[in-house]
């Protein structure tokens, strides 16, 4: 076995639909074909949309499709002290802050930033005081990633980079540059939710020991942010492999909202894995 790992890694928020198994059946594929690891891991961090029947369905859609991956399945739900600890690493380095806006307010500022509604959001910390008095009275806020604070921690964002051996939505490929600037001070964590996507998704590949990570090219962005976190976090990183989404007739790509183009209902209407994978090029 070589030291080839990639992962599969969906949120059990809705059932998996055409563009989920182009994407499973993509990394499935490479990791037989490097004869490496082939992982599934549920991102069930979302609590109010994620649901164990969905869970189930997808297990139940990527047995059917002929893929098979190592157990456990790591699931992030039951993995919240992991990333604690990462956030708590990050604090200590003073790379994080906490923003007590809201999402509506957040939208505002972007929506009146000097370059127009683009920009990403960038913000500070409060002054000491008005934040102890926000935390006394119990208000809502959410953990996020300093961009400014972060340049300075690793002396710019120069010697950034990641390889992409597929494409990103321009064609994107081979060494690129790391902008984090795209994303502005994500957030990483909430008062109310343990830990946000960006933030787990590096820590789960690094513990994993991911090597390459093979999603849709709706994805791309991400990895100039998450870029950042393995550098702040010290973590390694992985190859990047984007690729292309699949469309449905209308032009739209495939959603959770497109329940005719789940899996489940089209081995209802009497699709073979096999016949769904031959029309997927597998």
């Amino acid at each position: 076995m070589s030291g080839f790992t990639t992962r599969f890694a969906p949120s059990p928020t809705g059932y998996l639909h055409r563009g989920h198994a182009f994407s499973a059946l993509t990394a499935h594929q490479a990791a037989l074909e490097a004869q490496g690891r082939f992982l599934l891991r549920v991102e069930d961090i979302d609590r109010t949309r994620s649901r164990p029947e969905f869970e189930a369905s997808i297990l139940e859609d990527l047995a059917w499709l002929g893929l098979t991956w190592e157990a456990p399945v790591r699931r992030q739900s039951e993995h919240m002290a992991h990333y604690a600890a990462a956030l708590e690493q990050l604090a200590g380095r003073g790379v994080i802050y906490r923003c007590f806006r809201t999402r509506r307010e957040v939208a505002d500022a972007i929506a009146s930033a000097p370059h127009g509604p683009m920009e990403a959001f960038t913000g500070a910390p409060l002054p000491a005081d008005e934040e102890a008095r926000r935390i006394a009275a119990g208000e809502g806020f959410a953990w996020r990633l300093s961009l400014s604070a972060a340049e300075a921690a690793l002396g710019g964002f120069g010697d950034l980079w990641f390889l992409e051996t597929g494409a990103g939505p321009a064609g994107e490929a081979g060494a690129i540059v790391a902008r984090p600037q795209v994303g502005g001070d994500v957030v990483l964590a909430r008062k109310d939710v343990g830990v946000a996507y960006h933030l787990a998704v590096v820590v789960d590949d690094a513990l994993q020991g991911v090597t390459h990570v093979i999603r849709g090219h709706d994805l791309f962005e991400a990895a100039h942010v998450q870029r950042l976190l393995q550098a702040l976090l010290q973590l390694p990183t992985p190859t990047y492999r984007h690729h292309g989404l699949l469309t449905g007739p209308d032009g739209r790509r495939y959603a959770k909202r497109d329940q005719a183009e789940t899996l489940r209902a089209l081995r209802e209407r009497g699709v073979t894995a096999e016949d769904l994978r031959r029309d997927l090029g597998f």
